[in-house]
């Protein structure tokens, strides 16, 4: 119930940041010249308002993130980058069709600056928008895409401050000049808090690997405890960003679930990660005793409401944060029934198989292994984890279990739908994707 009051509260909050600037209009100025000028202008400052509100969705405030997870905010800092895009090139596109002549601005040469950081603005925006949705196709690794999307983010937005300040129209009035002074000095505010006040605190509160494990499924484990502080306390699902090389003022991290049980009380930490071929693949390079820094807890994925039993569907590596909840669940001495469905590719590649048999023994838990490539003797499920795997090995009633869902996109997309088919409501299930971009 808190959750939900607090993500409402949030929701109002952002709608009066983006629509201020409509509100802003409706005195003095607005309808001073025909409708569509108006109207171009008022979702082009919308626009805006949404690409400046974009550094404080990235700031992970977790009090703002936790009603929904980071994840979600996320990927909808995703979507509505795409509509404040949308709306701020629609803005010269009206203004073109009502007059004509405004094309000649077009002509970068010759055109007033005030056009051109106008230019400037929309232009950055389209790189940023198709380095983000074509990102794997142009073969730009993470690291230099996160901070050419940083650069081009404060470039369109300081651009196109610019050229409200220098078209100056909507100023003239005192609350609208305050206004638009607020919303500029709250946005260099939260690029200032992400990028150089919390580093700040992270530096502060390091941490040490103490061991790196080797897993099955190409798959290591960093073991990290605390460096001269408590550390933190996590609940099993969550995760924390997580930087090896370098310190917490570098542009990017790394989002990793915890993978260690979340009862244990000395602040240690592991991370189980598999080599992806991106940066993952320098994980067991790193040496013990490397200090290392993590951002976290994060996440709303995570166990806490009424349940008979939890049902975990993971698909390859989305079983490290099922391996955490399945380790805090057998350190609490937890007696609920408990049923693990894991995808793997083959049967030597299933990271953590053979500590989920010793977890047996501490849990009333059930293990069904599905195969895409099994062994000629194998005799268990095969394929993939489908909603007919699901129906086989799940016993009713559907709607007293809770569900956790970490896979691929298609396993998962195709569990929701399984489990809104079979009258579970949305509360009782979760699902967290493999990644953010």
């Amino acid at each position: 119930m808190l959750n939900t009051v607090r993500g409402v509260t949030w929701i109002v909050v952002y709608l009066l940041f983006i629509l201020a600037p409509l509100f802003a209009l409706l005195p003095g100025s607005f309808l001073a010249r025909d409708f569509w000028t108006e109207f171009s202008v008022a979702i082009g400052y919308s626009g805006l308002a949404m690409m400046g509100l974009q550094f404080g969705l990235t700031a992970r405030f977790r009090y703002v993130t936790e009603p929904w997870g980071e994840d979600v905010i996320y990927h909808f800092h995703r979507q509505i980058s795409l509509i404040a895009v949308a709306l701020v090139i629609a803005n010269p596109i009206i203004l073109f069709i009502v007059c004509p002549e405004l094309l000649a601005l077009l002509n970068s040469i010759r055109a007033p600056w005030r056009a051109r950081s106008a230019a400037l603005s929309t232009y950055s925006l389209i790189a940023l928008v198709v380095m983000a949705l074509w990102r794997t196709q142009l073969k730009i690794s993470y690291e230099t895409w996160h901070f050419t999307h940083l650069a081009l983010a404060v470039v369109a937005v300081a651009a196109g401050i610019v050229h409200m300040v220098g078209w100056g129209y909507y100023l003239g009035d005192p609350v609208k000049r305050a206004l638009w002074i607020g919303l500029t000095c709250f946005w260099i505010g939260l690029l200032l808090y992400v990028r150089i006040v919390k580093p700040l605190f992270i530096l502060r509160r390091p941490y040490l690997v103490s061991e790196v494990r080797k897993e099955r499924g190409d798959t290591w484990t960093l073991v990290m405890q605390p460096d001269g502080h408590p550390g933190f306390r996590f609940r099993p699902g969550q995760f924390g960003w997580l930087t090896v090389w370098g310190s917490p003022f570098k542009i990017t991290g790394h989002p990793f679930s915890f993978s260690s049980s979340a009862a244990v009380t000395n602040g240690r930490v592991e991370m189980s990660i598999r080599n992806l071929g991106d940066f993952t693949s320098q994980i067991h390079k790193v040496p013990v005793h490397r200090r290392v820094y993590i951002d976290g807890p994060y996440g709303a994925f995570t166990m806490g409401n009424p349940a008979d039993m939890h049902v975990l569907i993971a698909g390859g590596v989305g079983v490290t944060p099922m391996i955490s909840m399945i380790r805090t669940l057998a350190d609490q001495g937890d007696k609920r029934p408990l049923i693990l469905l894991y995808g793997s590719k083959d049967w030597e590649s299933t990271t953590f198989r053979e500590e989920l048999e010793t977890l047996r023994a501490r849990l009333d838990m059930t293990v069904v292994h599905v195969l895409e490539n099994p062994p000629e003797d194998w005799t268990g499920e095969r394929g993939f984890v489908t909603a007919e795997v699901l129906r086989r090995h799940l016993p009713p009633p559907y709607a007293d279990h809770e569900y956790f869902i970490c896979g691929p996109d298609v396993m998962t997309d195709a569990m929701e739908s399984t489990l809104g088919k079979l009258g579970v409501p949305l509360s009782k299930y979760h699902s967290e994707r493999y990644h953010f971009v």
